[in-house]
């Protein structure tokens, strides 16, 4: 009895997961703005290039027309790969990454062609997700003397960034001479 319940939960929330992926013009929410449609066609092992400047949380619905494009998305370089990003979706069938407001602008989009088809042609729709708020107590926020609020520099950021960088670096280098000892 337990395992059909939960074989029906299973199946419930395939069929809604499969509702969101294949979305219509129809089945889109109210609150999402489409912003852009793009189209293109991609050779097989080749990458194709957007830069997103948007703000706020963005979702990226691509569906390969012909043959199957993957979707790789980055805010720390505008070249993502399959060796360097932050979102991906690599699936057979209608790929969809929601962008998260947070991400830092400009993102990096990257379309793959996969090498199982000599070519793939791709349709991207950009949606603006209008129901998210900024945050009233966004620690990234700050006011200033005059009370007006400002963003967090995108200097401060890299900073943040280059010193967990460097905190990640000592630790490795630090196991590594431990293994080494260890061996020799």
């Amino acid at each position: 009895m337990m395992l059909s319940c939960s074989g029906l939960v299973v199946a419930l929330l395939l069929s809604q997961v499969r509702g969101f992926l294949n979305l219509s013009e129809d089945d889109v929410p109210e609150e999402w703005v489409l912003l852009h449609v793009v189209q293109g066609h991609i050779g097989a092992g080749n990458y194709s290039y957007l830069r997103l400047n948007h703000d706020g949380r963005i979702i990226l619905h691509m569906r390969s027309l012909k043959g199957d494009a993957d979707l790789y998305v980055s805010d720390k370089t505008l070249r993502p790969s399959f060796d360097t990003y932050k979102l991906q979706s690599v699936t057979c069938g209608p790929d969809v990454v929601v962008v998260p407001g947070d991400f830092a602008r400009p993102v990096g989009i990257g379309i793959y062609g996969h090498p199982s088809h000599k070519e793939s042609e791709f349709e991207m729709r950009v949606f603006y997700d209008q129901t998210v708020l900024q945050d009233p107590f966004d620690k990234d926020l700050f006011a200033s003397k005059d009370g007006n609020t400002q963003e967090k520099t995108s200097q401060a950021a890299d900073e943040d960034f280059q010193e967990e960088e460097s905190i990640f670096w000592t630790i490795l280098i630090g196991l590594l001479k431990i293994i080494l000892e260890i061996l020799f």
